[in-house]
């Protein structure tokens, strides 16, 4: 499923993450961990890979389009999961 977030929307997400989230997610979807930050606006291309983010300029940082929302979903249920 594709989805269409601003790029500070989804920093914000990111950065609202417990710590160990990143590793977390990474595990939970057998990705490398830098693949996982790449999602969230990292370019750790060496390490990590590109995972289906275009972003277009424009206001609020821009759109991003996540080709899959996967990391994104995860990490929802995460922020869900902190609030209880």
């Amino acid at each position: 499923m594709t989805k269409t977030i601003t790029f500070n929307e989804l920093r914000r997400i990111k950065d609202a993450l417990p710590s160990g989230s990143m590793a977390k997610i990474a595990e939970e979807l057998g990705l490398e961990k830098e693949t996982v930050r790449n999602y969230f606006g990292g370019h750790d291309y060496k390490d990590g890979k590109s995972c289906g983010v275009h972003i277009e300029p424009g206001p609020d940082g821009g759109l991003v389009m996540l080709d899959d929302t996967q990391i994104l979903d995860i990490a929802m249920r995460i922020l869900e999961s902190k609030k209880v």
